[in-house]
């Protein structure tokens, strides 16, 4: 009898084993699935980071935008948290055009004074966030179908898998900043009134 049970153990134990193997299979399966796509969301991110932090140089502020000389340039993130993450490290320790930058996450309803440069998501819309910066030196990027549309001087698309950017150099003249022909001339598309 002794022996039928510890055959009978054994065989729970291996039964269990398979069983948590072919559990753990299932979940590497699904993560070889699930994984493709969060490194795709991973690699957007850093290079919407990237391109955010190459448009600096090639957009001209009034100098009434900066309290003083040694003010940093500060650029407001909504709704975009992995983007957020990647310009922090991205721009951690760098100066453009002599200022130092600073990253900051804002929110709906946040005061935005301050910021120059203001980022929206996909889930931000520009819509309800351009009357709080109308009139006002801020570059205002978005990630949207509609983001030029709503007021965006620039917008991140996907073209073939890649991410680009077009421009509204008009929206930001509306805002007394100007474009770059060097930063219009790389654009996907340029819209103009």
């Amino acid at each position: 009898m002794s022996a039928v049970l510890a055959l009978e153990g054994s065989t729970r134990r291996r039964i269990g084993r398979v069983w948590r193997w072919l559990i753990g299979l299932a979940a590497t399966g699904l993560l070889a699935v699930a994984l493709p796509a969060i490194a795709m969301e991973a690699l957007e991110a850093s290079v919407k980071a990237a391109y955010i932090y190459k448009f600096l140089p090639y957009v001209e502020w009034p100098a009434a935008s900066f309290a003083n000389a040694d003010s940093p340039q500060v650029i407001g993130v909504m709704s975009a948290d992995a983007v957020h993450g990647e310009l922090e490290q991205l721009v951690a320790g760098r100066r453009v055009n002599g200022r130092a930058l600073v990253v900051r996450k804002v929110t709906p309803g946040d005061s935005l004074e301050g910021v120059h440069v203001l980022y929206l998501g996909r889930s931000a819309r520009a819509s309800s966030v351009m009357p709080m910066v109308v009139g006002k030196p801020v570059l205002v990027i978005t990630d949207a179908p509609t983001g030029l549309a709503e007021g965006g001087a620039l917008n991140f698309i996907l073209v073939d898998g890649r991410v680009r950017f077009e421009a509204a150099p008009a929206a930001a003249e509306r805002s007394g900043l100007r474009l770059s022909s060097r930063l219009l001339a790389v654009a996907e598309r340029v819209v103009t009134p």
